[in-house]
């Protein structure tokens, strides 16, 4: 599939070839893009990456039109070394990794006149994770977002979703050589909110990225993060936690390119669901390229369904380009308690409800400790908690 995807330097927009859009995309590393949303037609539910999304719910998302300002207010709490700009089209680093892949993304790329950009400088080590807090106030709302890590620096940046808003959000991630950079997307947004993101990140030599999905609250919610291991060395690791009660839509469709030699990747979402229609998706893509000696890559997605009338889409896909490896492979499970577990504890004078909940905590705490930022860690357990009780009183 031919596409042209060349990074608007000077405010140029790259156009996805018209011959193109006749052929069903079923590869991954061929989807088209561009900078442009003329160039993206109106999704019908038929097209691969958004075959098993509620298009009708995401409506507000997809018109190209900008919306009021005030929407979304936003705070940012950084240690005094992190360095904020505002970036145009045209301005480094904006662009220099995001290519717009569907219409959500796009919109929000030529909606955002000025991109925040969060820069850790070389050499740096932060103390204190940078936050930004993002409240919805109703209504409609386009970010993109930039975040760098310059050479051998060292942070992490939680991004807060709360509120209510229809909010189309592209997040740009650059991790430059010897960087280690934790990135965090939480979304705890109330019952009537929706949020389409893109986020596309690369690595660079000898550089990690740890990048988190956890996803408790909105109506719909669609976090799509991408990853490419573009340097020798580099490392990612993809982390996703979420928990749909009835009603809820929270999916996920990441993508991991090994791209340099010698590169790790880990992949590893779980999810929870209770409640009548409560729905999650996760489809899961690895390439490991031709240039990509010496990988060493896994990914899976494991669910638990807590009551009837849940539903959880699991597709785990793998591309091998080069059998010069040291290890690949792709699980997915989804499942109900497990009866030996619950016996165990119940043999022990442990009740049912506690014992569930136990297991329950255990399954997801896996995540938690994985992303190893302490900061948010009481937080997330807390609300998992609340979760079940939640669900236990319906």
């Amino acid at each position: 599939m031919t596409s042209v995807t060349q990074a608007p330097a000077t405010g140029e927009k790259g156009h996805i070839d018209p011959a193109a859009a006749f052929v069903p995309v079923q590869t991954r590393s061929e989807r088209p893009s561009s900078y442009d949303p003329a160039d993206f037609g109106a999704p019908t539910g038929r097209e691969v990456n958004w075959k098993h999304t509620p298009i009708d719910r995401l409506a507000p998302l997809l018109v190209d039109e900008a919306g009021p300002t005030g929407v979304v207010s936003v705070e940012v709490t950084a240690p005094a070394e992190v360095e904020q700009a505002r970036l145009r089209v045209g301005d480094a680093p904006r662009g220099e990794v995001f290519r717009p892949e569907d219409l959500p993304s796009a919109i929000a790329w030529s909606q955002e006149a000025e991109a925040p950009l969060l820069r850790i400088p070389a050499g740096v080590e932060l103390a204190e994770p940078v936050v930004v807090s993002l409240r919805g106030n109703g209504g409609l709302a386009h970010a993109h977002v930039v975040i760098e890590a310059m050479p051998n620096a060292r942070g992490t940046v939680i991004l807060r979703h709360e509120g209510t808003a229809a909010h189309a959000q592209n997040v740009e991630i650059i991790a430059r050589d010897g960087s280690a950079l934790t990135v965090v997307s939480l979304q705890r947004w109330s019952d009537d909110a929706v949020h389409a993101a893109a986020h596309q990140a690369r690595v660079d030599r000898d550089a990690s990225l740890t990048h988190v999905v956890v996803s408790l609250g909105g109506a719909v919610v669609r976090v799509n993060p991408s990853l490419e291991l573009a340097g020798a060395g580099a490392e990612g690791r993809m982390y996703g936690l979420s928990f749909a009660d009835s009603g809820q839509h929270l999916e996920s469709q990441v993508y991991l390119h090994h791209k340099g030699p010698q590169t790790v990747g880990d992949v590893l979402y779980k999810g929870a669901l209770q409640g009548e229609s409560a729905h999650s998706v996760w489809i899961g893509d690895v390439l490991i390229g031709p240039d990509a000696v010496g990988t060493d890559s896994y990914e899976a997605n494991r669910n638990l369904v807590l009551t009837d009338g849940a539903r959880a889409d699991s597709i785990p896909n793998l591309e091998i380009e080069t059998g010069d490896i040291q290890g690949a492979g792709h699980a997915s499970a989804t499942g109900r308690f497990d009866d030996q577990q619950l016996f165990y504890l119940q043999a022990r004078g442990i009740p049912e409800a506690e014992a569930r909940r136990l297991v329950v905590l255990g399954f997801l705490a896996e995540i938690v400790q994985k992303m190893g930022v302490d900061e948010l860690a009481d937080e997330l357990l807390e609300a998992i908690e609340a979760e079940l009780a939640a669900g236990a009183d319906a």
